[in-house]
């Protein structure tokens, strides 16, 4: 537009070409038109044009390629990685989740991150750096097309897998005293309710709004619906709601779309999404289960497309970019989340035949064995492009208990074979009891969170599942280890058990801690909400599995009550803003958690032990059950 600017000397361009009013107008008018013409020409380039990419945003030029494409490009591939990076995500990628009735890790970390202290220990590229998985490098013209797989299929041999099972997966029915039956029986009929009032008024949304009556999408699973149905398929089941589980199953067989474009949480689809399939499948048989978790499962492979192979935390289910959280430091990937998949990733490549699962997941293991631990401890932040620390945090509680939580259950789930994941897993445990574990003046022992070499004292409802953990570790390894790491998660449980009773409601908050003379008890008021979570117990469930300690059941019982009495409102249960008050406010959310992971718990923790025997099953971190490994199950059939 230089040549039009007005000189110096000269008069203004239209004058000097002799126009009139009426021509100035049809000349502007005709110039406008021509820039707009010239602008709207770029959404015509074809998505890889440089051009285009440099004025229009990331989500419209990005790949359409189809997942399974990116499984089997990163199968045969899995060196090659498209070191691009492009802009950072939309701001839908921020931080979403800042109301009590948000998903309760992701909340945790989002408030954990915010207030994360110390110094970076090695900073990575920007953060929130992207790839773009999904899409495998054009072939040159004269390339060989690939060679025919002439393998025979691969089949699961699921009737032999049935069979080698210890105990039915319902249990064997012997004899019990009536109240038990009774507790267990109550529980059974807080399920159908809950369950009743989600199909009446959200059924298809994720979650239901109790109070309002309706459906809740929210935007963590990537375009994804139904959480609810997914999470509640296996407790219905196990209940033996039969009714309400052919209503879940018609959804998933009808309803339930994969083939959605949004950012989606890798870590809570695999959790939710894929162990709630997983498990359904196993339990029952049915193929609908299995194919859609090998489907979602190839959805999630283009996450591990970085230099590291550490998968980023957000990706888009539909074009394959990932990225990590926009508040994790740097651009880190976080522990509790790329340590929370290898139970699930290894049943897909069980199901599929297909390693690819199998081997993306021991590539974190061998990331994690090279880097350096501090005190032999695993802080939450790691670098997915140098492979390193980026923050020097480590916590029991949200952004890590899962990590922890897998590498037990991965030692049971191969039937005890994984020796590497036990000795992390025992060398992890050692580190912890000497730099996190603490004792209160009041006598309750604790586990304390570690920032740089400063203890934070303070357990968040999270860290509570550890008290199951450390028991179902302790049932393997020498008498006297045995039974110091039992006597730890009885004092654990115990100090979470205070929590609740020490609050009006008999419900735990958020977070409780243990200084200015408090002791299990919330300080600050964005600590003192309750969604319904399940750790605590979890923690009982576990305990009464393994010592039979009739305490265990009644404070089970007591939870009972308590959610009944200021949980359960006239269309659902709905989690509170404060437990220390008796005449709480609600938050308006029945989260799918509840029906996967609290009325589970509670309903094992009044069931006989072979009702989804431990001998036979480890559960996933949302209470999923997946089957020990007992003996192989593959089988090849020819065409």
């Amino acid at each position: 537009m230089v040549l039009l600017r007005k000189l110096p000397g000269m008069p203004g361009w239209p004058a000097a070409l002799g126009l009139r009013l009426p021509q100035k107008f049809l000349f502007l008018l005709f110039l406008s038109g021509l820039l707009t013409l010239c602008f709207g020409a770029l959404f015509l380039l074809p998505d890889s044009s440089r051009f285009k990419r440099l004025f229009l945003p990331r989500r419209a030029t990005a790949s359409a390629s189809s997942s399974s494409s990116a499984s089997s490009s990163s199968a045969s591939s899995s060196s090659t990685r498209d070191t691009e990076l492009p802009r950072s995500p939309p701001a839908a990628a921020e931080p979403r989740h800042a109301s009590p009735a948000a998903p309760r890790r992701l909340r945790e970390k989002l408030r954990t991150a915010a207030r994360m202290a110390g110094p970076p220990a090695r900073t990575a590229p920007g953060p929130r750096q992207q790839v773009q998985g999904g899409e495998s490098r054009a072939r040159p013209a004269s390339a060989q097309p690939p060679a025919r797989d002439t393998r025979a299929p691969f089949r699961f041999d699921y009737e032999r897998f049935r069979r080698s099972l210890r105990h039915p997966v319902r249990g064997g029915r012997r004899g019990e005293d009536p109240e038990t039956r009774a507790r267990r029986m109550k529980i059974k009929e807080m399920m159908k309710f809950a369950w009743d009032n989600y199909r009446q008024y959200a059924l298809g949304k994720n979650e239901l709004r109790p109070l309002s009556r309706n459906g809740h999408i929210g935007n963590m699973f990537g375009g994804l619906r139904g959480a609810t149905v997914i999470d509640a398929l296996d407790t219905l089941y196990i209940m033996e709601l039969e009714e309400e589980f052919q209503e879940a199953k018609q959804w998933v067989e009808k309803s339930f779309d994969l083939n959605v474009n949004g950012e989606a949480s890798l870590f809570e689809v695999n959790i939710r999404y894929i162990g709630g399939l997983l498990a359904t499948y196993y339990l029952t048989g049915e193929e609908v289960f299995k194919s859609k978790a090998l489907e979602l499962g190839e959805k999630l492979l283009p996450a591990f497309n970085t230099p590291t192979g550490i998968p980023r935390g957000v990706i888009n289910l539909g074009s394959g970019m990932s990225w990590s959280w926009g508040w994790a430091s740097a651009g880190s990937s976080i522990l509790a989340e790329f340590g929370t998949l290898h139970l699930e990733f290894l049943h897909l490549s069980e199901l599929s035949g297909n390693p690819v699962f199998a081997e993306k997941v021991r590539n974190i293991r061998r990331v994690l064995s090279r880097v350096e631990k501090p005190q032999g401890l695993y802080p939450n932040f790691l670098s997915p492009v140098t492979g390193g620390w980026v923050q020097h945090h480590v916590s029991i509680g949200g952004l890590g208990d899962s990590f922890y939580e897998y590498l037990i259950k991965s030692w049971l789930m191969s039937d005890k074979k994984d020796s590497e994941a036990k000795k992390m897993y025992d060398d992890a445990l050692e580190a912890i009891e000497k730099h996190l574990v603490k004792k209160s003046a009041g006598g309750l022992t604790y586990i304390a969170e570690w920032r740089g070499g400063i203890l934070d004292h303070k357990m968040g409802h999270l860290a509570c599942f550890s008290g199951g953990m450390i028991a179902l570790g302790a049932q393997h390894g020498p008498e006297e280890r045995r039974q110091r790491h039992m006597e730890l998660a009885a004092e654990i449980t115990s100090t979470c058990h205070e929590s609740y009773t020490r609050s009006d409601t008999k419900l735990g908050p958020e977070a409780f801690r243990f200084d200015a003379g408090s002791e299990a008890t919330a300080t600050r008021l964005s600590e003192r909400y309750y969604i319904l979570r399940p750790e605590v117990v979890e923690s009982y469930m576990y305990l009464w599995r393994l010592t039979h300690d009739p305490k265990y059941r009644h404070w089970g019982w007591d939870v009972v009550q308590a959610l009944e009495k200021h949980c359960r409102v006239e269309s659902g249960f709905s989690g509170i803003r404060d437990v220390y008050t008796t005449t709480p406010t609600h938050d308006n959310m029945q989260q799918s958690f509840f029906l996967a992971e609290t009325l589970k718990y509670l309903y094992l923790l009044f069931c006989e032990d072979d009702v989804l025997s431990l001998e036979d099953w480890v559960f996933n971190t949302e209470a999923h059950p997946l089957p020990i490994n007992h003996t192989d199950f593959k089988a090849a059939v020819q065409p």
